[in-house]
């Protein structure tokens, strides 16, 4: 089943004077439960790509239909509400609040969707729980943690609210090899039980957790790579992958 569809997607700027289209005329098609890599050079539009599929930023032009609603049509109000209840976002930078505990950031996102209190808090220590925070992080602030903490704590934030959708633009970016491999074990074990995942990289690692490739170029979609279930340690995944991107110039 389809998540997400778009039709004729493009998004365009004006910089000194001229116009820079980002986006071209992207048909696209996201399935439920896939989990959807974007690739490419640096200024292809991959970003601006995540940020219109999210509903974060509106195409110039084009529609996007999420869950079965035109978002590209929505106002301002209308897709915030709409986010809250069915996307996730984890960023390279975390952007936890410095102010709050662990605990604290995560209930805050859960309380803007759900009243039930009990229930956002149960959920809440049950995913910290999962992705190997003990109850003497929660109680610390963002500044206390190490990176790999902090961007698990941003990983259980994503997911307080039972998201359709996990957006993520360069999870890793910002870690080292063994923090980011303990956030993609997250978002792996999250796409296993069933929620969508979309994410931006340009780090393999996190490319081959990913199910299906899009290569994207000059804000144009120029290939894709079918890689299946992820399995750890897959040589054959792992050749095709680099093969793939080769053919694409990357």
């Amino acid at each position: 089943m389809a998540l997400i569809q778009t039709s004729k997607l493009s998004k365009s700027f004006s910089s000194g004077g001229q116009q820079q289209h980002v986006l071209k005329n992207l048909d696209l098609e996201i399935m439920e439960g896939d989990f959807t890599v974007i690739m490419g050079p640096s200024g292809a539009g991959k970003s601006t790509l995540l940020y219109a599929l999210s509903g974060m930023d509106k195409p110039t032009l084009g529609s996007i239909v999420f869950f079965g609603q035109e978002i590209s049509k929505m106002s301002n109000d209308k897709l915030a509400v709409f986010r809250r209840k069915h996307c996730g976002f984890v960023f390279q930078q975390m952007f936890l609040l410095d102010n709050m505990s662990v605990i604290d950031n995560v209930l805050a996102a859960g309380l803007l969707v759900s009243k039930d209190r009990k229930d956002i808090v149960a959920r809440a220590k049950e995913l910290l729980t999962q992705v190997g925070l003990t109850e003497q992080i929660w109680r610390k602030f963002p500044t206390q943690l190490s990176g790999g903490e902090a961007q698990r704590a941003a990983i259980v934030r994503a997911l307080i609210n039972r998201p359709k959708v996990v957006f993520a633009d360069e999870p890793t970016g910002s870690l080292n090899s063994a923090s980011g491999t303990a956030a993609l074990d997250v978002l792996t074990k999250v796409n296993e039980n069933g929620q969508s995942v979309i994410a931006v990289t340009h780090d393999l690692k996190t490319a081959r957790r990913g199910n299906l490739v899009l290569y994207i170029r000059d804000g144009v979609i120029c290939g894709r790579c079918d890689l299946g279930k992820y399995v750890g340690g897959d040589k054959a995944r792992h050749e095709k992958l680099n093969a793939f991107l080769g053919e694409m110039g990357w």
